[in-house]
């Protein structure tokens, strides 16, 4: 009997994978990945699968290029959270090889061509606030097919690989480890086994790792490695330390010689920062350094008659008043104070003493002014003739607008091959030198993004180069003159997510440097856009995107922005904006505003508006005016160069305007009843282990707070540790408006929870969303299952439902967005749970005489399909049919079920058995389709599921063609 019936699948990662990580140490990290493998297979939700939707017209961060010497048309692309991709048409079409490995999070890669063995080093190396740790270094032997884990797994994060391409077997690994806390696993380690066995050849302490690892060309045994000293918080990030330095190698690594020495020419000490390094033989080697050290005030000059926030630092009230109007009015309109404060308001300020002339720069004093506005030299060339015993600047004076002061998140220095004085260095732009590091053009381009994290230059071909950068990927032919845009791939890296209410629905999210962007759900992703010029996907904001919030009465009306609060009210429909942050008075201390700012329209009234500082502020007319409405509901701030102190989370019960809930990135949670009146700290009640009590200032980042939409005295918490490098999964609920918690979140897989979701149908359906995947509870916490069919291992940072179309939609911060239709899950009721046998009733579907028929003989023909979903207790085999109204048989076969949902996908075809049956009762003409199929005509049809006793029946219909009623 033919079969016309097929069960959908979920995608399994290979047992063998399984095995190889048992083989590792039994660290957290092992044993969450285990966990999560046998959740997988359990999973009552396994078979629903997701869909990715893009966008793919931009990108995300790009860590590393590896190309084939021999063919530079065969090259892999490691995101630094987005898998490994691999082409072998120079960029027209990519393959992801890594979906089944256990994590998406890349460092470095590195191959060797001649066996086609791929190494992966996994965990971030750029150190930014979305650098996601590793577990170690994969490896894989049959082109990404299979990964084995192969040691160093609390490395965190892999500074770079090499291969010495004699012997694949030799590889050496600088670990540059812990982004957030102090670990022993740093340093080099080498192994001429494969990875069977290490050995760390080179270890400086446990603060200081290995951020760059290159060879000489041509000659494996002299190495060189870049070590990097840093400390990452919370609140602060100094990326430099005495630690930094420069060792060599001449025995292939197995012993390393400090070169940069009091002696050598090369800066040591506290300011010496990210260094990268480049190699054009065995005298002439390059090092890009981030110098942190300050620069000389005297040779830093203002431009004549220009007002620099500085200038206010000392200045006397006396002379203040002396101040020309319209230079006066110039700096304060350049520096974005309000439009009440100008010179003549300002001037009689200070002569009321209201406020005095430091306060002016104090208005300006928050985080982002500390990063941008420290005057450190920054990058800097320098270049050793004899093998790195000596060292010169070349740069003869400040490289500025490429670094900034945040050169900790650049820092890749490259020499072309044929000339030893051509080099290129990354940062913001791409610049190029031709004489050494003396002067330099930049190769920014209109479709290029400007912050450059890896490059690629052709030995072979001057001027062909490969960039990565945050914006994905870029090729040029002729030096950067021209360059064109290899983004087909979804690798986006969201931070939040929201959908409108039309038909189709929109979805908008916010990227990591990408901006906001905005297009229909069911946008395809293919690239007839380049024919029409018209790409469904749209930017609406530029910076790093972040929350978006959307008018329900008016979609054209869209609240986003970008990082640090800067925020704006779009209407899309007229192409205006308006900027709406809250703005301190002068005289006080800037508000605190988180790197993602959170933002809320009121479901009670979508003209009320709230966004957090480190005060929860409100306005009742879209962002026109604001009040706050709570003093500091933060532990205070903490002194350092990154925001903290802030809110990172607000949510109001839909029950009772003004019961209103906020987090903060120092832990805590506190609640209002009355619209901020009188607040109550209600996160000092969760149940925390007193190990994962944090030292020092401030507690875990509260990820998310969540008023419930069923019951009023209802909250749910995620707090995250990941800047702590502290990976539990901490979810909380309480019955009782926070005044005791209960823990839901002890039973999922260690990683870090970025969002929790409470199902707006059904109040046991929650979702949570961790740096490593996607989970559903059908028991408000109880247990929880695995929900990635189709989505890999990857970061989920926000999580949204459309409840007219019944979507899921995932943000995920690495591989784009994706939708699951979950209207099956919302109605698994604890008395369907109970069933041993539900079927859901179909969606109805349309009769077409185009069924088996292509438009062309060269197309393939349109097949429908019927999706038919069933819920089972136990796995089972079961027999399912198809029957006619009046009891016909016009198809049947059997499943093999799994405990849950199943999807049984019927083509509407007969059977050879059901078609004469059919034929026999009816006389009809029915041909057979050009496909050799004969489909069912219009009319009613029952299916059938029935085994271990018990049978399911659930009517569809298949409706005339529209020209046929």
């Amino acid at each position: 009997m033919r079969r016309y019936f097929y069960l959908l699948l979920t995608l399994y990662m290979p047992l063998s994978v399984l095995g190889q990580f048992q083989a590792t140490s039994p660290t957290k990290v092992s044993e969450s990945i285990q966990r999560k493998m046998a959740m997988e297979d359990v999973s009552l939700l396994k078979n629903i699968p997701a869909v990715n939707i893009g966008p793919t017209v931009m990108s995300g961060r790009v860590v590393d290029v590896e190309v084939n010497p021999s063919d530079p048309a065969d090259f892999y692309v490691g995101y630094a959270s987005g898998g490994l991709w691999h082409t072998t048409n120079n960029g027209t079409s990519f393959s992801a090889i890594m979906d089944d490995a256990p994590t998406q999070n890349i460092g470095d890669i590195a191959v060797d061509w001649t066996s086609g063995v791929i190494w992966v080093g996994t965990g971030e190396n750029n150190s930014s606030r979305s650098s996601y740790a590793g577990i170690g270094l994969l490896k894989s032997m049959d082109q990404g097919k299979t990964w084995e884990n192969i040691g160093l797994p609390d490395s965190h994060h892999i500074g770079g690989i090499l291969i010495n391409p004699e012997n694949g077997n030799e590889v050496i690994v600088g670990v540059l480890g812990h982004l957030y806390s102090t670990n022993e696993q740093r340093g080099i380690y080498k192994t001429t086994d494969g990875g069977k066995t290490w050995k760390n050849s080179l270890f400086v302490d446990n603060a200081t790792g290995v951020i760059d690892l290159i060879a000489v060309p041509g000659k494996f045994n002299l190495l060189f490695a870049a070590t990097w000293q840093k400390e990452r918080t919370g609140w602060n990030f100094n990326g430099s330390g005495p630690g930094s330095a420069i060792y060599r190698s001449s025995d292939s690594g197995d012993s390393w010689e400090l070169i940069t020495t009091v002696k050598s020419g090369f800066p040591i000490g506290e300011g010496t920062g990210r260094i990268g390094l480049a190699a054009f033989d065995s005298n002439t080697v390059y090092a890009l350094l981030d110098n942190q050290n300050r620069r000389d005030p005297e040779k830093e000059t203002a431009i004549k008659g220009e007002l620099t926030k500085e200038d206010f630092q000392t200045m006397t009230a006396e002379a203040f008043l002396d101040l020309d109007n319209a230079a006066l009015n110039d700096f304060l309109k350049k520096n974005g104070f309000q439009e009440k404060y100008r010179a003549e308001n300002v001037k009689q300020m200070i002569r009321s003493k209201t406020v005095l002339p430091r306060d002016l720069a104090l208005y300006l004093e928050d985080a982002n002014s500390l990063l941008f506005d420290t005057p450190v030299i920054g990058a800097e060339v320098y270049r050793s003739d004899d093998g790195g015993t000596t060292w010169a600047k070349m740069n003869p004076n400040y490289i500025d607008d490429l670094y900034y002061s945040y050169g900790y998140y650049f820092g890749e220095i490259r020499v072309d091959a044929s000339d030893k004085n051509k080099i290129y260095i990354c940062g913001v732009p791409l610049l190029k030198s031709m004489d050494g590091g003396k002067q330099f053009t930049s190769l920014g381009s209109e479709n290029v993004h400007s912050d450059h994290q890896a490059l690629w230059v052709n030995p072979s071909r001057p001027g062909h180069l490969i960039n990565g950068n945050d914006g994905g990927l870029n090729m040029t032919y002729d030096d950067g003159e021209h360059w064109t845009k290899l983004n087909s791939v979804s690798v986006g890296q969201f931070y939040a997510i929201t959908v409108d209410q039309l038909q189709p629905y929109n979805v908008y999210g916010g990227l990591q440097d990408n901006g906001v962007w905005m297009g229909p759900h069911n946008a395809g992703q293919d690239t007839e856009w380049h024919a029409s010029g018209h790409h469904p996907w749209k930017s609406i904001l530029g910076g790093d995107g972040m929350q978006v919030q959307v008018d329900r009465r008016n979609a054209h009306i869209v609240y986003t922005g970008f990082q640090f609060g800067n925020y704006y009210r779009l209407d899309l429909e007229n192409d205006s904006s308006t900027y709406i942050q809250p703005r301190h008075e002068l005289g006080q201390s800037p508000y605190r505003f988180n790197w993602q700012t959170p933002i809320l329209l009121s479901s009670h009234n979508q003209d009320i508006l709230y966004m957090g500082s480190n005060v929860l502020h409100r306005s009742l007319n879209q962002g026109g005016d604001w009040e706050a409405i709570s003093e500091d509901l933060t532990e205070g701030g903490v002194k350092g160069n990154v925001a903290y102190g802030t809110l990172t989370t607000i949510s109001e019960s839909p029950f009772k305007f003004g019961l209103l809930y906020t987090g903060s990135d120092d832990g805590l949670i506190q609640l209002t009843r009355d619209g901020g009146g009188r607040w109550e700290e209600v996160g000092r009640h969760l149940p925390l282990p007193v190990a994962d009590q944090r030292p020092g200032p401030g507690g875990l980042w509260v990820s998310r707070v969540v008023a419930s939409s069923h019951k009023k005295e209802r909250v749910y918490a995620a707090l995250n540790g990941y800047r702590w490098d502290d990976f539990h999964p901490y979810i909380f609920m309480s019955e009782d408006y926070g005044a005791h918690w209960t823990d839901i979140g002890a039973t999922l897989p260690a990683s870090s929870v970025n969002v929790v979701l409470e199902d707006p149908s059904n109040e046991n359906l929650l979702y949570a969303g961790t740096d490593n995947g996607l989970y559903i509870s059908l028991t408000r916490g109880k247990s929880w299952e695995l929900f990635q069919n189709g989505v890999p291992n990857v970061a989920v940072h926000d999580l949204a439902i459309q409840e007219k179309e019944g979507h899921l939609v995932i943000g995920t911060h690495g591989r784009g967005i994706y939708t699951a239709n979950i209207s099956q899950i919302q109605a698994l009721t604890p008395e369907i749970l109970a069933e041993d046998l539900h079927l859901f009733k179909p969606d109805q579907i349309a009769y077409s005489a185009a069924w088996g028929t292509a438009v062309d003989s060269w197309e393939k023909p349109e097949t429908p399909g019927l999706d038919v979903v069933f819920y089972t207790k136990k796995a089972s085999s079961l027999e399912v049919l198809v029957r006619t109204v009046d009891g016909i048989v016009v198809s049947e076969t059997e499943v093999a079920a799994d405990a849950g949902l199943n999807i049984v996908s019927y083509d509407l075809a007969f059977s050879k058995g059901g078609k004469m049956a059919y034929l026999k009762k009816n006389k009809k003409d029915l041909p057979a389709a050009k496909d050799g199929k004969t489909y069912l005509p219009a009319g009613a049809y029952v299916f059938e599921i029935s085994g271990n006793g018990t049978e399911e029946t659930v009517a569809f219909d298949i409706k005339p063609a529209a020209d046929q009623e």
